[in-house]
């Protein structure tokens, strides 16, 4: 999609994992992928404030972590649902968990719209 398109926000409600947004949640996504390797989660849950510290992180960064504001991080933040996943295994949040934040409904409301049923991890 052209940057002259102006067609980024296309679909109402939506927003758009573009390049800018890309290079303004670098640190954030980085951090999150961090979390794939063991060492890094065990890091992250013994002392989060100084992991997300060497992560270099913003106070508002990690403010929206703290609170598992999945939603602020992906539309204020540049941070892709693809990297924030590992987060919210770590947090104990799945990604039926995620998608319901980001819809403004319960967990179970969410489900109910999927067209396939989520295994017991969800």
């Amino acid at each position: 999609m052209s940057k002259d398109s102006d067609q980024s926000d296309h679909i109402p409600g939506t927003c758009v994992f573009t390049g800018e947004k890309s290079q303004q949640g670098l640190k954030l996504n980085r951090f999150a992928y961090s979390l794939h390797e063991a060492k890094n989660r065990e890091a992250f849950n013994k002392d989060p404030e100084a992991y997300m510290d060497s992560h270099g992180l913003s106070a508002w960064e990690k403010q929206k972590i703290n609170e598992k504001d999945y939603k602020a991080l992906v539309e204020e933040g540049g941070g892709s649902i693809y990297m924030l996943i590992k987060l919210g295994a770590v947090n104990g949040d799945g990604l039926a968990d995620m998608g319901a934040q980001q819809r403004g409904q319960t967990k179970e409301e969410f489900v109910k719209t999927r067209n396939v049923p989520l295994r017991q991890n969800m």
